[in-house]
């Protein structure tokens, strides 16, 4: 059997109680960043009934925190070949060509519609958007808001739009597991909401085409410069549903993250690259710039370049952390071009007006995600995925500065016109009765055993042994969720949990895999890129067994469809 080509009809599916209620789309987007909110726009205004479920409120996603700004062929002697060329080199050999393509070519148009919804960019004095540059760009093509709030007025915007469109929304809503049809096509989700409103619960929307925009999976890692939501949902779903995962082993770790001690936790204030753009300098406790002769671009290299200097100089120095200067910046430019960063400093007691910044890398985005074509398709039927959550080949084995909101809107827009296009439904589909097995959750404290264990051994620098004793311990976790130790009882930790552990148990399964050092991908092991044997995709399953689920894995030389290949056994 090809468990490839032959994914199950109902899959496995989260232990959870029956759905106490249900309400019909012809669409429904799970997700409230950039590119939940684009394409939940773009399919009402094509007249598909559309309902967003978002796990807190509209704007608390990953969206909201994006400092930098968002990168397109916007400026004067720019073109979307140059972009192309430059995500290209940050892709590391790994990026689909022809989505690039699309994005640049398609991005600066996509944010021309972002400003007629309504979203203000930072401009010059004659009217221009202004641009800024960032790691890996050989040109000025960063547009920005409110200085270092790009994300956050984006979502502004975007949610003020998505409100005076009157779509419907389900907020606090954590999307639980995809609902199938008779066919083994989507049909709608299964979600708990938390909290009061007109729904309360376990409950279901029906719809015959579900986009997940549900951001990465930050939180598997102890420190991290995602919010708490991001507890990799969409892709731990997508799995469960049969549909192929890729490229998860390319976690990028933003270089400059505001250190604050060994033993921190959780979210993490990010330093955006953009103050690299405008000149900061990255220094060690002595002041001397180490990337000077790293790298053509210096500090603007590719962020997998820079954490990885970053590593080596703190092993080198014996130090917990390196530093970015920029006090040449002066008072007044700190305050009008990163007022937010300038303010997350200071409530930590560090003052970049008159001292350098600690910083060191944490886990910041995922390159690879649930496996799309460019229409945003999965290997299910009906089920799309946009934004972090996606593997479009955009981003190969390290994600260009920038490009994350871009490719939000251009695959959440090109989504919606395929949506648009399809024939519309006259009622939402009827999911199949049982929906597939059940698993067992493990205890909702494990969750700090996974974060530890993946950032001892899946963290910036990895190896044969530090992965392999990651894998063992993940695995000793599924034994307790298993029987060996008492499953836990249904609810939004102990599912949460269970996702984190199981994009973790993948992760980790295509690290070892990958015996090199690409990208984001950092093999101590195995220092050099090989091209002749890894210029190629690791795609990852989940099957059903009689024991639990085992992960199915095979490579390919692109990300495009058909994906049809032998099964290999990780």
């Amino acid at each position: 059997m090809n468990d490839f080509a032959n994914p199950p009809a109902a899959g496995l599916r989260l232990t959870a109680p029956r759905a106490g209620w249900a309400i019909g789309a012809d669409v429904v987007v799970v997700g409230s960043g950039v590119a939940g909110l684009t394409a939940a726009l773009r399919c009402a205004a094509a007249g598909r009934r559309t309902v967003i479920v978002t796990k807190a409120r509209l704007d608390a996603g990953s969206t909201r925190w994006a400092q930098g700004g968002i990168a397109a062929a916007l400026g004067e002697g720019d073109t979307p070949g140059q972009h192309l060329d430059d995500t290209l080199v940050a892709g590391a050999g790994l990026c689909d060509e022809a989505a690039v393509r699309a994005l640049v070519t398609e991005g600066p148009d996509a944010v021309r519609r972002l400003i007629g919804a309504g979203a203000r960019f930072d401009t010059g004095a004659s009217g221009e958007i202004a641009l800024t540059r960032e790691g890996g760009h050989h040109r000025r093509r960063i547009a920005h808001a409110g200085g270092d709030a790009t994300g956050a007025e984006i979502s502004r915007a975007l949610v003020a739009a998505v409100r005076e469109a009157g779509i419907e929304t389900v907020e606090n809503a954590l999307v639980l597991d995809l609902l199938k049809d008779g066919r083994g096509h989507a049909a709608g989700v299964s979600l708990h909401v938390m909290g009061e409103g007109r729904h309360d619960g376990v409950g279901a929307v029906h719809a015959p085409a579900v986009v997940l925009a549900t951001g990465g999976m930050g939180q598997v890692f102890s420190a991290t410069t995602n919010p708490a939501v991001s507890t990799g949902d969409g892709v731990a779903l997508a799995l469960r549903a049969g549909a192929e995962v890729s490229d998860l082993e390319f976690v990028q770790f933003h270089p400059t993250v505001l250190f604050l001690g060994a033993g921190s936790e959780g979210q993490q204030p990010l330093v955006s690259e953009a103050v690299r753009g405008e000149g900061a300098h990255l220094v060690d406790a002595d002041g001397v710039r180490f990337m000077l002769g790293q790298h053509e671009l210096a500090e603007l290299a590719p962020r997998d370049i820079v954490a990885k200097a970053i590593m080596r100089r703190m092993r080198e120095r014996g130090a917990d952390c390196m530093y970015l200067d920029a006090r040449h910046f002066g008072a007044r430019m700190w305050a009008e071009r990163f007022p937010t960063i300038l303010a997350a400093c200071r409530a930590h007691g560090i003052d970049p007006v008159t001292g350098p910044v600690p910083v060191a890398p944490a886990a910041h985005y995922a390159s690879g995600g649930v496996r799309t074509d460019l229409a945003g398709r999965t290997t299910v039927p009906g089920l799309y995925a946009c934004g972090e959550v996606a593997c479009t080949g955009v981003h190969g084995a390290n994600r260009l500065a920038s490009n994350s909101l871009l490719e939000g809107l251009v695959f959440a827009e090109r989504i919606a016109a395929g949506i648009a296009r399809a024939p519309r439904r006259a009622a939402a589909p009827v999911p199949a009765p049982g929906g597939g097995r059940t698993v067992p959750l493990p205890p909702p404290e494990a969750r700090y055993a996974i974060q530890r264990t993946m950032t001892a051994g899946a963290g910036v620098l990895r190896s044969a042994g530090s992965l392999a004793r990651a894998a063992a311990e993940l695995a000793a976790l599924s034994a307790a969720s298993d029987g060996v130790g008492k499953p836990a009882e249904p609810g939004v930790e102990a599912w949460e949990t269970a996702n984190l552990h199981l994009v973790a148990r993948v992760l980790v399964a295509a690290a070892l895999r990958r015996t090199e050092t690409r990208g984001c991908h950092w093999r101590e092991d195995h220092p050099d890129r090989d091209d002749e044997v890894w210029r190629r995709h690791l795609v990852v399953a989940l099957r059903p067994t009689a024991e639990g689920s085992t992960l199915v894995v095979r490579t390919t030389d692109s990300t495009a469809f058909p994906p049809v290949a032998p099964e290999e056994k990780p």
